[in-house]
């Protein structure tokens, strides 16, 4: 497994923060396939529990093709992150290709039903030495 550096973005007082590894002994590259994880933290640093209703993610491999991803809460749950609290979790990607990028959002919602879009920050994933998407 081989780290990358950490991507963050915040909207609202929701902070996301992205590690992804390559995991290269779960990719074949001889048949196409190149496979990271990720792992995510969301922390609610506003003074309001909030939950996780969805996520949107646009996934991109070296080509410029493009798929999109959209589903509810994040691994099968839907937390509710209280204030000052965060929620954890790990998911991964293949790919055709030896790099990519990954950006998206989360739909966020307050204890009064207002809605907004967290964003999750862009971030490539690159086998070590490959080339990188700009």
């Amino acid at each position: 497994m081989y780290e990358s550096a950490a991507y963050t973005a915040e909207t609202r007082g929701v902070r996301v923060k992205v590690q992804p590894s390559y995991l290269a002994g779960r990719s074949n590259p001889d048949e196409g396939l190149w496979v990271w994880a990720y792992q995510i933290e969301i922390v609610n640093l506003t003074g309001v529990p909030v939950q996780l209703l969805s996520r949107h993610w646009v996934i991109t491999d070296a080509t410029g093709r493009e798929e999109v991803v959209i589903g509810d809460g994040v691994v099968g749950e839907q937390p509710v992150i209280a204030p000052g609290d965060s929620h954890s979790y790990a998911s991964g990607c293949p790919l055709p290709t030896p790099s990519g990028a990954m950006r998206g959002s989360y739909v966020m919602e307050t204890p009064d039903g207002e809605r907004f879009e967290a964003e999750i920050p862009a971030f490539s994933l690159d086998v070590p030495g490959a080339r990188t998407l700009n």
